[in-house]
């Protein structure tokens, strides 16, 4: 394959078809109720807070067939990001960027938020639902060919992640909208190549939380259907970065990896960045314990 993820794509996306996985549909509402999150977030199975963020609780079926869902409907846009144990540090700090990710639909991505959700609610979420290896388990599930537009990286590797992609689903259309290093005063023009080009789906990889930002102050409903904040997706499907051995992606160590091969970078992340993320998830436990679930939806007492 391609791309070696964690989770062999082609055996789960047959897997969710050969058991019919439901996929979620919404009552006929006269329309404008399909442009609201809201809406879209009520469908979720279940959700759980994570230092008072609610984050989606799908399996990997469930989380396939109710994103496919939502690049198939007419009206409307369901924007997706993913928390981690470092966007959850960061929106704790900042106020904007906890306020957008509260508008939009939110899947767990990696050990630090099953770690969270085990001290606060007994058991780990269902599935870990990473960009990394969620992206291309969906490319190959959603099998009606869609046009996907790409935004991030530096251009030569948004240029190979997308010739992958190809390779990855052929039946679909990549389209590289611009890299990742477009000024802000440029933005209008990036979006006019956006409405122009007239995307189903857009991957959006600036990194967390500029992404996250970017697209809630320029993405409108008209402009695709779904909308993914995919953080360093293309360095990985580009292979400009590489992914940990199996082995530590199974033992769930993929962080201890990227920190190696990345010190300068990444060290604050998860040499600061991780047990300060486990103490407010301690917090966080201690005040549900005493105080009751109802404080889950408050993140000032998780700082």
């Amino acid at each position: 394959m391609w791309y070696e993820a964690s989770t062999d794509v082609q055996t789960v996306c047959s897997k969710v078809r050969e058991k019919q996985a439901q996929r979620l549909s919404f009552p006929n509402s006269g329309g404008p109720a399909l442009n609201h999150i809201s809406h879209l977030r009520s469908a979720c199975v279940s959700r759980r807070s994570v230092l008072g963020l609610e984050v989606s609780c799908f399996t990997y079926a469930e989380a396939l067939g109710f994103v496919s869902e939502m690049a198939s409907l007419p009206l409307g846009q369901t924007i997706i990001s993913f928390l981690n144990a470092n966007n959850a540090n960061i929106m704790l700090d900042d106020a904007q960027y906890r306020e957008i990710l509260a508008r939009q639909i939110i899947l767990p991505d990696g050990i630090g938020v099953d770690i969270a959700s085990t001290l606060v609610y007994g058991d780990k979420f269902p599935a870990n639902l990473n960009g990394t290896d969620f992206v291309p388990a969906l490319l190959t599930y959603i099998d009606r060919p869609r046009r996907i537009g790409l935004i991030g990286g530096l251009p030569d590797v948004v240029e190979k992640a997308a010739a992958n992609f190809k390779r990855h689903a052929p039946w679909h259309d990549f389209v590289i909208v611009s890299d990742g290093y477009f000024e802000d005063a440029d933005s209008g023009k990036v979006v006019e190549r956006i409405e122009a080009l007239k995307l189903d789906v857009l991957l959006v990889g600036l990194g967390s939380p500029k992404q996250e930002k970017w697209v809630d102050a320029h993405i409108r409903t008209e402009h695709a259907r779904l909308v993914l904040g995919v953080g360093a997706l293309f360095d990985f499907i580009g292979k400009a970065v590489p992914r940990a051995p199996r082995f530590l992606r199974r033992m769930r160590l993929e962080w201890m990896f990227r920190l190696l091969i990345e010190p300068k970078r990444l060290w604050r992340r998860y040499i600061l960045g991780n047990p300060r993320f486990i103490l407010r998830s301690l917090r966080q436990a201690f005040i549900v314990r005493i105080l009751g679930r109802r404080h889950l939806d408050g993140s000032n007492i998780f700082r």
